[in-house]
């Protein structure tokens, strides 16, 4: 039984049992029914709500797999052979990700640990070791801009 036909029946009740509305406990009872079916009419309202909405965001949980289903399909099927594999044994080497900017490996003398600079970095001609502190100085006078 539906909270409308619950509220229905006890309007029934109601009228059935002759309750005086002009008495104190009628207004009482009376008032207390039609609470209870404004209630159970706004409730079924919003289980009407609830129902569209939930049926809306089902379609748009479809879509978005469908729309991941078809990104992981172009993802897989995308070339690899535009990426250079990386080995890490390499020093000073260049390596171009398929974009316009070309980073650059280098081995600090001191600790050994490998730091990756773009060009910028490279230009202001020195950095800074983040593992160890040295600070690292290059010189790319003599330099050709093809090398």
């Amino acid at each position: 039984m539906t909270l409308s036909e619950k509220s229905a029946y006890l309007k029934g009740l109601m009228d059935g049992l002759k309750l005086d509305t002009e008495k104190n406990e009628g207004k009482m009872i009376a008032a207390i029914v039609d609470m209870l079916s404004d209630v159970a009419n706004t409730i079924a309202d919003l289980e009407d709500v609830v129902d569209t909405v939930s049926d809306e965001l089902d379609c748009i949980e479809e879509d978005l797999d469908n729309i991941d289903e078809y990104l992981m399909d172009d993802y897989d099927d995308e070339d690899d052979d535009d990426y250079e594999e990386y080995d890490e044994d390499d020093e000073d080497d260049e390596y171009d990700f398929g974009d316009d900017e070309t980073l650059y490996e280098v081995k600090c003398p001191t600790c050994g640990e490998v730091i990756t600079l773009d060009e910028e970095l490279l230009d202001e001609g020195s950095t800074v070791c983040p593992n160890c502190g040295e600070e690292l100085e290059f010189d790319l006078e003599g330099e050709d801009e093809e090398d």
